[in-house]
């Protein structure tokens, strides 16, 4: 494994396939396997996240549903085959083509649309009081089409339906009031459809350049490929009782094992995998930004840092900590900025006006990417026009020229539709381009850090008002986009388009991917109407307020109050906010030129992106544990040595996963469930 990666002159030419392997045809069981599960999964995330209060099925970008299916498809087709004398009933390829299907849908059915879709639209209705006065400042600017106009919907969606817990399921369903919601359910649905359409459309045109000219490592599909690998070479027995292997899972499994036990009964004691360290540095000073330092231990996502390259894995901890180290040092040179000066944001975790420097480093870092895949650009371009001949379609989604046109027409029509319900028609391609922006960075950051739990800092509109004023927008504009925006392209712990982008490099050696990418397009539309049907049926059947609902409630609440204050009282870019926003941008200039032109440079752009990310909370320690083991085993033993230990750090994540979906399982059936990751 390499350090870091580069694209030459010679890669950034259009890709030959001719020495590659041949391709595999994926059957009809394994897309109908994948889908199946897909939808099953849908179906139960809502409950067993907001009821049950489990472990999240479909969290992240390596899901705990979809690994433990695969896991376990992957062992019984082992098993198969051993009895059967090698009869290839599924092959491991299928089986990785049905695990990505599953990774699709998983993230829709929670944080990436289900969890806070609905609480969207039920908000500005259902807390609005006299005392904030959104009924007489929001609601004329609120469009009627796409809200239940129904206050008795909006209070048994709140309270459930009379008499819904002693219900069955199916009564539930039949009892919510279909006809206050199928105006809006339609009319949403049409929207994100097309948005997920022009993410599949720019998947399908920008994939060539990570997956084959920069050969861009895929930290997250390490496991799932050498599984993969492993089966179809009828050593998936050699693999799976390798003793390095079998040593990382005995860790987890231990581990979760004492402490699930102390969970549900306390006599027992456990192993602490939480360590406050703030108490050990002094709330003034230098070091005064450390005073919440925490420590989490995370077996698995020790084993993805590992995994990943070191240059990625020390960014990201080295910055973790840069950012932290930044407050203590201004407040020791005596620069104490106001927090009003950060004025209204919609960033998820944004507190501080220093935090501003992502604005400005996504930016330089999306013009970094559009300069590294320049020769793609215009390839891509001319294909589209029919000026260039396009090669083996039979390996593509569909064809190049039909996905720029889809991008293209697509895209015009998010604009449209952003414009019709308020948006100024020119500001509207700048909002629309921006959500864009921010998901293509967030894509890389995920795909190419392995970052299995990931947020943004800054929110797309962030960036707009930190060079305008928010009248710009105008007072139905600001509505219509921090709507769109809370609802697809800001909580990116699940968003779809890394999930493509695994998926199209799961799918690069299939050769019917046509029939994956017709099979991509009725699973997300099957499982966008799962979701919403198994998020409607929970709620009314148990009411919102007996449901784990805090988090989407609180940010979405706080989204209406923001846009209520800039409708009062636009706001002017901030000097601070310009300051370091220009900062970032400089400091992001500097890294990426480094990084580009110094091979010996250590520290990869994207760490500086994650500084202020709420998964660094979570994850600093397990890339700082990941990254020390990858440099002292290849310091010390070399690529031998990192290939026997890469099975130790593999078996840390099978375990902990399978740890994860024991415990949920059991949780599904008890009074609670014990956590094994990261809610």
């Amino acid at each position: 494994m390499t350090e870091k990666q580069k694209p030459s002159m010679t890669q950034l030419s259009p890709p030959s396939y001719e020495s590659e392997s041949p391709a595999e045809k994926i059957r009809m069981r394994a897309i109908l396997i994948g889908s199946g599960l897909a939808v099953l999964i849908c179906l139960i995330t809502p409950f067993n996240n907001a009821y049950r209060q489990g472990t999240p099925l479909g969290g992240g970008h390596f899901p705990l549903a979809p690994f433990y299916f695969l896991v376990w498809m992957m062992l019984i087709t082992a098993l198969i085959r051993w009895i059967s004398k090698g009869r290839k009933l599924i092959t491991g390829r299928e089986l990785l083509v049905s695990w990505a299907l599953m990774v699709l849908l998983s993230g829709i059915a929670w944080t990436g649309l289900a969890r806070t879709f609905f609480i969207n639209l039920m908000t500005p209705y259902h807390f609005a009081t006299v005392e904030n006065r959104w009924a007489e400042v929001l609601h004329p600017l609120l469009p009627e089409s796409w809200y239940p106009q129904s206050q008795e919907a909006i209070t048994s969606f709140y309270n459930g339906i009379s008499g819904g817990r002693s219900m069955g399921w199916l009564d539930v369903i039949k009892s919510i009031p279909w006809d206050a919601w199928m105006g809006p359910l339609v009319g949403w649905m049409g929207f994100i459809l097309l948005c997920y359409l022009v993410m599949v459309c720019i998947i399908n045109l920008l994939a060539k350049q990570p997956l084959y000219n920069e050969r861009m490592h895929f930290p997250l599909l390490q496991v799932p490929l050498l599984m993969q690998e492993a089966l179809d070479k009828n050593e998936f027995g050699r693999f799976i009782t390798n003793r390095f292997l079998l040593a990382g899972i005995l860790v987890p499994v231990c581990l979760h094992l004492i402490n699930g036990l102390s969970f549900y009964n306390p006599s027992v004691p456990s192993i602490p995998t939480l360590i406050l360290a703030g108490q050990y540095f002094p709330k003034v000073g230098l070091f005064s930004g450390f005073i919440k330092l925490k420590l989490y231990i995370y077996p698995a996502f020790i084993g993805f840092a590992f995994l990943t390259s070191k240059q990625v894995s020390f960014s990201f901890w080295f910055f973790y900590f840069a950012g932290t180290l930044l407050i203590g040092l201004l407040a020791v040179l005596g620069i104490n900025i106001p927090a009003a000066a950060l004025g209204v944001t919609f960033g998820p975790v944004i507190s501080r006006p220093e935090e501003t420097q992502m604005i400005g480093a996504y930016l330089v870092f999306f013009v970094f990417l559009a300069w590294l895949a320049r020769f793609h650009f215009i390839d891509t371009v001319l294909k589209g026009f029919g000026a260039r001949q396009e090669e083996n379609l039979a390996r593509e989604w569909f064809s190049i020229r039909v996905s720029f046109w889809g991008f293209v027409i697509g895209g015009l029509g998010i604009v449209l539709w952003c414009h019709y319900f308020g948006i100024p028609f020119i500001f509207s391609f700048f909002v629309v381009g921006a959500f864009f922006l921010f998901t293509l960075v967030a894509t890389r950051v995920i795909c190419q850090g392995g970052i299995a739990y990931f947020t943004l800092t800054a929110a797309p509109i962030d960036g707009l008002m930190a060079f305008c004023s928010s009248n710009f927008f105008t007072n139905s504009g600001i509505v219509v986009a921090g709507i769109v925006q809370k609802i697809l392209f800001v909580d990116l712990r699940e968003s779809l388009m890394p999930s493509l982008l695994h998926t199209r490099k799961v799918t690069e050696k299939v050769s019917n991917n046509r029939w994956i990418f017709f099979t991509i397009v009725i699973v997300l539309i099957i499982g966008v109407a799962a979701s919403f049907l198994a998020m409607l049926a929970l709620c009314y059947k148990y009411g919102v307020r007996e449901l784990q609902f805090d988090w989407a409630t609180r940010t979405t609440v706080a989204v209406y109050d923001n846009i209520y204050s800039l409708v009062e009282s636009p706001q002017d870019p901030d000097k601070w906010v310009m300051i370091f926003t220009g900062v970032g941008a400089l400091v992001m200039l500097v890294l990426v030129v480094c990084y580009h032109r110094f091979y010996w440079w250590p520290i990869h752009p994207i760490g500086y992106l994650t500084a202020y990310s709420s998964a660094m909370w979570y994850l600093w320690f397990s890339f700082f544990v990941g990254w020390a083991c990858n440099a002292l085993c290849m310091r010390y033993g070399g690529v031998v040595l990192f290939k026997k230990l890469r099975n130790f750090f593999v078996g840390l994540i099978i375990g902990d996963f399978f740890m994860a979906g024991a415990w949920a399982i059991y949780g599904m059936f008890s009074y609670s469930s014990y956590l094994v990751l990261p809610d």
